[in-house]
């Protein structure tokens, strides 16, 4: 009888035991409950990506999460709606989501990533809670969606944020004051909304940022000097806006700068030299905005362009010789401006088309009609 009462004791004790360690090793009952609202307000009906999310352990199986191994709190939700997941590739197909995104979520407090982009469905607002709940934020992307309404005005308080990307939404507000408070920024997509207003003047904050994607928005005023600052910035995309005033001169002196679209605005002013010569630029989109004035010619043998657009201007004068020297010349378009005189000729010139010289005042040379 002894030994009987001892085997259930030694019974009881090892199954103490491990529902203690269960308990200790599974995600906390807050998270789970915090996901599974998350989750109740969206609906994803063709690739069944929530399913697994069933058990007491959000953080074994649960599709798109991962957990800290040592405190077990839920520090990354990853779901994209284009992704090469065997999900989707069996299935063959991209994802669709409708619903908007729980206020829930901002219980997640132990949450470094949030990845809920290209579902074209989700809509509603950004919980204005997320900048002011999720300190440990580095990862906040929401792009490819149908989210409106305004970037939460705290959001400068996400100071571990790296990446910051809403593109392809139908945000509607001006970009907030404290946005340049996040000094560890490194990429914003804010591209393809209905964001208005001004760039802020210390924009120039975000000295760590390499892209600033801002095309297709409604972005009133001239580039801020501050931008000047930013000594990590590679690409820089204003494209499509209602931009004014000239280009700064010192934008040619950004040693890092290889992309600059300001296509689509209504800029006026000369085209600096500097911004031309600059050997490390390889991509310049001025087309369709006012500018005018002769081309430089300040090209050389350090010039490497896979595209230079200079279109739908004012420009007037030659096309500038030194254009043949250039070492690279891979897309140039100088076409609807009031160019004169001789097409050079070698490379770049001798594979371009028509369409790249059509509709100025009086040029000519291959491709065009010969100079008489």
């Amino acid at each position: 009888m002894a030994s009987s009462s001892s085997s259930y004791s030694l019974l009881f004790l090892t199954l103490f035991i491990f529902s203690a360690i269960s308990a200790v090793t599974s995600c906390p009952p807050s998270d789970r409950a915090a996901l599974l609202a998350f989750k109740d307000a969206l609906t994803e009906p063709n690739l069944g990506i929530f399913h697994n999310w069933t058990g007491n352990d959000c953080c074994q199986g649960w599709y798109g999460l991962s957990c800290d191994p040592n405190t077990h709190r839920v520090t990354d939700i990853n779901l994209r709606g284009e992704s090469q997941d065997r999900i989707f590739q069996k299935l063959q197909l991209t994802g669709y989501m409708t619903g908007n995104i729980s206020p829930e979520i901002c219980k997640l407090t132990g949450l470094s990533t949030l990845v809920l982009a290209d579902w074209k469905g989700i809509s509603g607002e950004i919980p204005s809670c997320i900048a002011s709940s999720l300190s440990s934020l580095r990862i906040l992307d929401l792009t490819g969606n149908q989210i409106s309404g305004e970037i939460p005005a705290d959001i400068g308080k996400l100071r571990r944020l790296t990446v910051f990307s809403l593109g392809d939404n139908a945000i509607s507000s001006e970009i907030p004051k404290s946005l340049v408070n996040l000094a560890g920024l490194k990429h914003l997509d804010l591209s393809n909304n209905r964001i208005s207003g001004n760039l802020p003047w210390n924009f120039g904050n975000l000295r760590m940022l390499s892209r600033a994607l801002l095309s297709r928005n409604e972005l009133t005023g001239s580039i801020p000097k501050s931008v000047f600052k930013m000594n990590r910035l590679a690409d820089l995309d204003l494209s499509m806006n209602r931009i004014t005033g000239s280009i700064p001169v010192q934008l040619g002196k950004m040693k890092v700068l290889s992309t600059l679209k300001l296509d689509g605005n209504s800029m006026s002013g000369q085209i600096p030299s500097r911004l031309l010569s600059n050997s490390g630029m390889g991509i310049l989109n001025l087309s369709r905005n006012g500018f005018e004035g002769p081309i430089p010619d300040v090209f050389g043998a350090k010039t490497y362009f896979m595209a230079l657009d200079l279109s739908y201007n004012n420009l007037t004068g030659k096309i500038p010789g030194s254009l043949s020297s250039a070492r690279f010349m891979g897309h140039l378009d100088l076409s609807h401006n009031h160019l004169c005189g001789t097409i050079p000729v070698g490379s770049p010139f001798d594979h371009l088309d028509a369409a790249s010289f059509s509709d100025n005042d009086c040029l000519c040379g291959n491709p065009l009609k010969s100079c008489e």
